[in-house]
């Protein structure tokens, strides 16, 4: 444990550095994993969409004590015993149901307000005719389809296309895993799911944009000296921005829970509950995505660069020369701002022999300035003037 808590302040500190390409063949399994059960839930299980979104007519009634069984054995001569019956934040019982009829949506109504003990007023009833719901879900596929565009765009023109790609692959990342977790445990979707699911696809990018901008500043800085490859500049971007996710998720985390623990088991606020709930999901899955999903496919995708190709070439070469596979990939002061440095296992080796030479001179410097060589005395000063008679 103390192990543990002294990893966590390193970390915390920045002193404890992570080797994120290793770490992203292993992410790559688990996201292939998660994306592959959340299209299998799509195709077996389907997505529970609101009646915002396929019409219909939805009941709410207060009944503490009333079950879901209770509940469609009263409604079994209503023509109803075959609806969606749910129970909401403990007391409420939502019954929704494909019927526009009149009469059919005031039976259903005063079934329910007897089976309560309450009057037909308070029974809330909501009906969505099914042009109006698949108008809805239009809207929501045109917002989506506008978002992405207008990211593309952005990215493209602010940073360049390749990571624009690595963002909406992130993004798609996002969605696929967020609408799995909800077709997987059967949560409803509605329109401020929907809202939410926006939401998280912009926190998802400012994380993104915050580790391509460092990543953009670190390759201004150190491609010149050709002692790194692209995705070890990668890694040591990613190493800078880390806790500043991790901090920012954290932040966000906790309101967002309290808001869900808040909305569900205290107020009952169902929409309050089915926003707070995408946000949780999504923002941990965002964070996630910044480092391990948009930050890998930028790396491979530039590493193809016909720069980077001579680079890594050159390391390999030096490495071969040098018959060691340590190489030893360092931040330092000159290049970086940092004296943290980090080793990993590789194919080559950077000698660093132009820095061994740096350093020795430095200390050849050191050493003359402690006096090691005889001071040279100073030159007489020339005078000036009339001599003296």
């Amino acid at each position: 444990m103390r192990r543990f808590t002294s990893i966590l302040s390193a970390l915390y500190r920045g002193e404890q550095q992570i080797d994120f390409p290793r770490l992203w063949r292993y992410a790559l399994a688990g996201s292939l994993i998660v994306v592959l059960i959340s299209f299998g839930s799509f195709v077996f299980r389907g997505v529970d969409l609101g009646i915002e979104f396929e019409g219909g007519t939805s009941w709410e009634v207060p009944a503490p004590r009333i079950s879901v069984a209770e509940t469609r054995d009263a409604l079994r001569d209503t023509g109803a015993a075959d609806a969606k019956i749910q129970t909401l934040g403990g007391d409420t019982i939502r019954v929704r149901a494909d019927i526009e009829d009149p009469a059919g949506i005031d039976s259903v109504r005063s079934t329910l307000a007897e089976l309560a003990g309450v009057t037909d007023n308070d029974v809330s009833v909501t009906t969505v005719g099914p042009s109006w719901g698949s108008e809805i879900t239009g809207k929501a596929r045109n917002a989506l389809l506008a978002f992405f565009a207008l990211i593309a765009v952005y990215i493209a023109v602010r940073l360049e296309w390749k990571m624009a790609v690595g963002a909406l692959v992130a993004v798609i990342h996002d969605i696929v895993v967020s609408v799995g977790f909800y077709s997987l445990f059967q949560f409803e979707i509605t329109p401020a799911t929907v809202i939410a699911f926006l939401t998280i696809m912009g926190y998802s990018l400012y994380d993104t944009i915050v580790v391509y901008d460092k990543v953009r500043e670190v390759v201004g800085r150190v491609t010149a000296t050709g002692r790194y490859t692209y995705i070890e500049m990668m890694n040591l971007s990613l190493n800078k921005v880390l806790m500043r996710s991790v901090n920012t998720s954290i932040t966000s985390v906790i309101p967002v829970a309290s808001m869900l623990f808040i909305g569900s088991f205290v107020l009952g606020a169902v929409t309050l509950q089915e926003f707070a709930l995408a946000l949780l999901v999504g923002i941990v899955v965002g964070t996630y995505s910044s480092l391990f999903v948009a930050a890998a496919v930028v790396a491979r995708m530039k590493e193809r660069e016909p720069i980077y190709i001579e680079i890594a070439e050159r390391i390999r070469m030096r490495g071969a020369q040098s018959g060691d596979s340590t190489r030893v990939v360092a931040a330092d002061d000159a290049t970086l701002g940092s004296a943290a440095a980090t080793k990993r296992t590789s194919s080559s080796r950077d000698t660093g022999s132009g820095s061994r030479a740096a350093t020795g001179s430095g200390a050849a410097a050191a050493k003359t300035s402690a006096g090691s060589t005889p001071a040279i005395p100073p030159r007489p000063r020339k005078t000036s003037g009339r001599k003296r008679r």
